[in-house]
Order: C-alpha cells, then sequence, then structure tokens
C-alpha cells in the first residue's frame, strides 16, 4: 500500500493527508482578532487568585483564563466558591474549574499502579457520571461558567443534556491534557463533541500542530511551560512561531514537580498550602510577562488579546 494512496483518503475525510511542514500562518483568529491569549494555573482558593490580581497589575499583563480549584470543586465551600466568581468576574477572566469526583477518587485501584494509570482517565460507570454533573451544577449555581474535563464520554452526555434542556449552555468546557488529544482526526472528534478548547501535549512538534490547526476551528490550549511529571519542556522561544501557525491558541503556564495526579508532591492535593501557590502564580505572572516580550520581539504583529475580551465565558455574579 502506497502511503500517498492513504494520504488522499486522509484529505477526502477531511484530515490532512501529512503533518503540516510547510508551517503556514493560522488564518484563523479569537473573535477580537488575537492571535493569543495567557492562561494561568493553580488558582487554588481566592486567596491565590487575590495575589495573581495583585501581580498581573503590578505587572500590566493580561490574564485571560484561569484554571482553578483542581483538586476538585468538592472540598471547596460554597463560600469560598462564590467570593471566588466575584473576584474573577470583577477582572473579567475566564474561570475554568475542575469538578471534583474523578479517576483518582474512585474505589477502583487500577489507575493508582504503574501500568492501570496509563490506561486513560475515564470516569467508570454512572454512579461517577453522576456525582461529577452534580458537582459542576454546585460550582455553576455559585457563578462559575467554566469547566474542564477528561472524559470523552462524559462531554458527549453534556453535549446531550445540553440538547435536551437539561444542562445550562452558557458555559466553556476545556478538554484536560490528560486526554492527550495529539492528532487531526482526535481534535475534530472533540471538536464536534463541543469542547470550548482542548490541551496537546507539550512536546507535540510545530508541524503537528498545524495540521491539528488546519482542521479545527476552536482555540488550542498548548502547555508552553510544563512540570516535570509531564517532561518539564519550557517552549517560550517557540511562542511566536506557535501563534502563528495555530491562532487562536492560549498558552498554558504551569511548571512545578508534578501535577495533580502526582501523589505526595504534586500541586493540586488540599495539603499544598495557599503560600506555595501563591508564590508559584506570582512566577507564572512574570513568565507571562516574559512570553509577551519574546513574542513581540519575534513577530510584532502578533496581537496579544487585552483584558476581559468579550467572548471569555466569566463568571455571573
Amino acid at each position: 500500500m502506497k502511503m500517498d494512496h492513504v494520504s488522499r483518503w486522509f484529505e477526502e475525510a477531511g484530515i490532512p493527508g501529512r503533518d503540516a511542514y510547510e508551517l503556514p500562518s493560522s488564518p484563523k483568529r479569537f473573535k477580537d482578532g488575537a492571535h493569543y491569549r495567557m492562561e494561568l494555573t493553580g488558582l487554588e482558593g481566592p486567596r491565590v487568585l487575590e495575589a495573581l490580581i495583585d501581580e498581573k497589575n503590578k505587572r500590566g499583563v493580561p490574564v485571560h483564563r484561569l484554571i482553578s480549584i483542581v483538586q476538585g470543586g468538592t472540598l471547596f465551600d460554597r463560600q469560598e466558591l462564590r467570593d471566588f466568581a466575584q473576584m474573577a468576574a470583577a477582572e473579567k477572566m475566564e474561570v475554568i474549574a475542575v469538578p471534583g469526583p474523578r479517576l483518582g477518587w474512585d474505589t477502583g485501584r487500577q489507575a493508582a499502579t504503574e501500568e492501570g494509570m496509563r490506561c486513560g482517565m475515564n470516569l467508570r460507570g454512572s454512579d461517577e457520571l453522576r456525582k461529577v454533573i452534580a458537582d459542576m451544577i454546585r460550582m455553576y449555581e455559585e457563578g462559575i461558567r467554566g469547566f474542564m474535563i477528561v472524559d470523552e464520554g462524559l462531554m458527549w452526555l453534556i453535549k446531550t443534556m445540553q440538547e435536551q434542556g437539561n444542562f445550562p449552555k452558557d458555559i466553556a468546557i476545556k478538554l484536560s491534557v490528560w486526554a492527550s488529544i495529539s492528532s487531526p482526526a482526535g481534535a475534530r472528534l472533540v471538536e464536534d463533541l463541543g469542547v470550548s478548547s482542548f490541551n496537546t501535549p507539550s512536546d507535540i512538534t510545530l508541524p503537528q500542530m498545524a495540521a491539528i490547526r488546519k482542521t479545527i476551528s476552536i482555540p488550542m490550549d498548548f502547555y508552553i511551560y510544563t512540570s516535570l511529571s509531564f517532561g518539564g519542556m519550557n517552549r517560550f522561544y517557540d511562542g511566536a512561531e506557535i501563534a502563528r501557525c495555530c491562532a487562536p491558541v492560549y498558552y498554558k503556564i504551569e511548571p512545578g514537580v508534578a501535577l495533580s495526579a502526582g501523589g505526595g508532591a504534586s500541586l493540586y492535593q488540599p495539603w499544598t498550602g495557599d503560600d506555595e501557590h501563591i508564590t508559584m502564580i506570582r512566577k507564572k505572572v512574570k513568565y507571562a510577562e516574559i512570553i509577551r516580550e519574546l513574542v513581540a520581539a519575534n513577530d510584532p504583529d502578533l496581537i496579544l488579546s487585552e483584558q476581559g475580551a468579550a467572548d471569555l465565558c466569566v463568571p455571573q455574579v
């Protein structure tokens, strides 16, 4: 079988037959005409958000989206959720919160083993799906309008419930990097399922990313700096090329030892205190400022959204 024949079949299906080695400029943009935005993680409560607001205002750098409450919404009381939503709304920042019950909370232990953790992060059974939906509604009631999930089946269920009038539509749904969407076909699938954006792995190549962009219209979320547990990649100097080829794109900044699946060393567990997150969030704002500087130096035609873009799903309080 000639590979060129397979490529032609891909093209007939609406998928690029090869990765985009020519690195074409993306003609797509955010609704405000911008190429890229900033997405910061680790907003684990109101005190940390207060520090982010202070730091971004001092540095004059916009922060558009907050990956928040990653240890799980279940672990925050309603007043904390309400305060968080009010603070983000006042600064016109989109909050993407993480519902609490998920695979690591289940009684099944395969996911806790060295090999079992490679089998995916999907939820098990209707009861686990029901818990996540309930936690999303609980946060929605306190004003939050964005959520991060990992399970494509859950996304299908949310979309179906929305069509039936049983789940709110005024929300953003981000698909986590744990889903590992790495190809144009996977990207087309999740776009069709209705996700607002999705994380690609940080080690994906520019031609691979450009091929994905040729296939879809929704924003891509790219780990421009990620934790040691994910490889510790720092791609600040790729920022301009990524924005040019992959717009619209969010730059996700998440350095550290390990993420939520990292056990005792992870950032997003209830035993990690606010002070540690506050130190890290100030550094992440500094990194956003550096990324903006490097993008502007290497391609001044690229546009960064202003603070409070109109299409963000900011909390409603």
